[in-house]
Parts: C-alpha cells; sequence; structure tokens
C-alpha cells in the first residue's frame, strides 16, 4: 500500500513540475521568435522573472522522493539517464545565470549573447526530458544488475524523438498562454494567436503519439485490464478541446487552466500505464524496477510520508502566495529593474 501511494505522489509530483516550470521553458523557446523588440524581450524576462527558482522546487522534490522513496531505482535512473539528465543540468544552470545577467550592462552584444543561452536553457530541457519521459514509457536497455547496456543515441530513437517533439509543442502553447496572460496589448494577443496557431500541432503530434505509444510501449495494457482509467486520457482530450475553445474566446487564463490540465493528465496517464513499474527494461521484463522490488523499508515510507503531509502543503502555500503577490504587485520582474540612466538608454535603442 505504501509503495503505491509513493509510486502515485511520484507520478503527481513530476506532473506538477511540468505544469509550473513547463510555461518557463515554453516562453524561452518562443522567445527569439516571438519578440520584437526590446520591450517585448523585457515582458518575456518579467514573465519568468519571480516564478522560475521557485518552480524548480517541484524537480527537486520529485528527485527526492525518488531517492527517498524508491533508492535502487534512483541509482540506476541517474546511471542510465547520466548524460541526458546532466544536460538537462547545465540547461537549468545556464537558464538561471542568463535571468541574472541579461539587464548587468547596456549593451546589444550582451544581450542577445544572454538571450541565446536563455534560449538554450529552456528549449533543452523541454525537449530532453520529453525524450527521457518516453524512453521511460518504452524501456531501457539495463539488466537485472541495473547496468545500462545503452548510450546517450539509444535515447534518440524513433519514440523518444516523438515524445521530445510533443513535450516541446506542449511547452510552446502552455508558455505562450503564460504570455498573452502576464502581457497586455499588442504583443499579448499576439502571444495567444501563436498559442491558438500551435494548438493545431499539439493536436496532430498528440495523436501520433498516442499511436506510437501503442506500438511502442505496453502503456495500454493497464487501460485494458481496468477500463475505467481510460477516464485519463478521455480528461485530457477534453483539456485539449478547452484550451482552443477558451482561446477563440481570448480568455487566456481559462485556457492556461486547461493547458494545465491536460499537461497533468498527459503525465498521468503515462505513469498510469507503467504502474508498478517505475524502469522498465527493454532487454528482460524481469529486469525492470517497480515500485515494489526498488522501494525504501516500510519505515522509512511511513516517516517520509510524514515528513511529505507536513512540507508538501507548506509548499504549495507558499507557492500559491508568490503566485498571488507577483500577480497583482505592480511592475514586478524577475530581473533588477533599470536605472533612470538605463531606462533613458533602453528607451532610445528600441
Amino acid at each position: 500500500m505504501l509503495e503505491t501511494i509513493w509510486f502515485a505522489l511520484w507520478g503527481i509530483l513530476w506532473a506538477v513540475y511540468f505544469v509550473l516550470d513547463g510555461f518557463d521553458f515554453g516562453i524561452g523557446a518562443l522567445s527569439p521568435f516571438i519578440a520584437k523588440n526590446e520591450g517585448e524581450k523585457r515582458a518575456i524576462y518579467n514573465s519568468m522573472g519571480p516564478y522560475w527558482d521557485g518552480n524548480e522546487v517541484w524537480l527537486i522534490t520529485a528527485g527526492g522522493v525518488t531517492f527517498a522513496a524508491f533508492p535502487k531505482t534512483y541509482a540506476v535512473m541517474f546511471s542510465s539517464l547520466y548524460s541526458a539528465l546532466l544536460l538537462i543540468l547545465f540547461c537549468l544552470i545556464v537558464r538561471g545565470v542568463a535571468m541574472e545577467y541579461r539587464f548587468k550592462f547596456i549593451s546589444q552584444k550582451w544581450r542577445r549573447f544572454w538571450d541565446a543561452l536563455l534560449w538554450t536553457g529552456t528549449f533543452g530541457p523541454g525537449l530532453l526530458f520529453g525524450v527521457a519521459f518516453a524512453n521511460l514509457f518504452r524501456g531501457i536497455l539495463i539488466d537485472k544488475a541495473g547496468v545500462y547496456h545503452g548510450t546517450l543515441l539509444s535515447l534518440l530513437n524513433p519514440y523518444g524523438l516523438a515524445g521530445g517533439i510533443l513535450f516541446t509543442l506542449i511547452f510552446t502553447l502552455h508558455g505562450s498562454l503564460w504570455l498573452a496572460v502576464k502581457s497586455g496589448g499588442d504583443f499579448g494577443e499576439r502571444a495567444g494567436r501563436l498559442a491558438g496557431r500551435l494548438w493545431f500541432a499539439l493536436a496532430a503530434a498528440t495523436v501520433i503519439f498516442l499511436g506510437a505509444t501503442y506500438f511502442s510501449t505496453r502503456l495500454y495494457d493497464n487501460y485494458f485490464k481496468a477500463p475505467y482509467l481510460f477516464v485519463i486520457p478521455l480528461a485530457a482530450a477534453g483539456a485539449l478541446v478547452f484550451i482552443q475553445v477558451f482561446a477563440k474566446k481570448g480568455e487566456w487564463l481559462k485556457a492556461w487552466f486547461s493547458s494545465s490540465v491536460f499537461i497533468i493528465t498527459v503525465t498521468l496517464f503515462g505513469v498510469v500505464g507503467m504502474y508498478p513499474n517505475l524502469l522498465i527494461s527493454s532487454l528482460d521484463p524481469a529486469a525492470s524496477l517497480t515500485a515494489f522490488n526498488s522501494s525504501s523499508s516500510p519505515l522509512t515510507l511511513e516517516i517520509m510520508l510524514g515528513v511529505a503531509l507536513v512540507f508538501v502543503p507548506i509548499v504549495i502555500g507558499y507557492q500559491i502566495w508568490a503566485y498571488r503577490f507577483f500577480g497583482t504587485a505592480a511592475g514586478a520582474v524577475g530581473a533588477r529593474p533599470p536605472s533612470a540612466v538605463q531606462a533613458t538608454k533602453m528607451r532610445q535603442e528600441t
């Protein structure tokens, strides 16, 4: 029972992380293509600034849950997917540095340099998380000893790349809706229209990925055994439809919440299909790591469950406060505002 609870918590934490940091990934990936001037670039940074570092708390929490509840899975996962996870880490570091250093000097070359790094630090994780999770659904080349027999290129198989494309489209749509919510005027409207166009690409990618999942994985086995679980993909389909419905009406916040529901249900679709597997072996199904053969002791799971019940609501509480505060505070930005002299120079440049 405890193993199942922690498996569910593991999946939920990843889903929440993708919702919260997903719009950062999407905004950064879109930035070179949607921002036309310095003012719009600042709007992009400001829309991420108050939130991005707090959103990463959920990544740390998801990783911590894997380490505490399923230590064997943690060890094999972080050795098998080491290259991909290290690339994600480097990208996240680059994103944070770009957010902090972009406004240190008034120089076009300086800004373009950090803008390029911001794009790298946001597009990269979105793509790589998709590749990683698609391979978790499909299975990776591990034996009974937990030794990985592949390389980074082994993860770049057609199904893994399809997952990377799907995640990238999900995050860019999610990010464009967040820009529409946080930005006003022509820029916000342009971001909203872009979301409407991205929706068609995402819908097509979702159908293709679901079809590929049927042939490349065994995720559907749990659904055929318990047909009531199909409520999850049906909820995802409904959320996807409502994104377009609300976007057409210009109700960007409702569209963004629909996108959040879509991300959660898509993530849970894969996690529920994997259960009880955490790491599926494509070499030998008997070598797969599950919630039961890789978990910590019952005492550890009990103690950690108590810790989670206390601290997760605290994290949720302060993040709700942060979103409400920065959502209503006038001029809240992620980077330090320019001085009067800098502002004058910026107006002259734009």
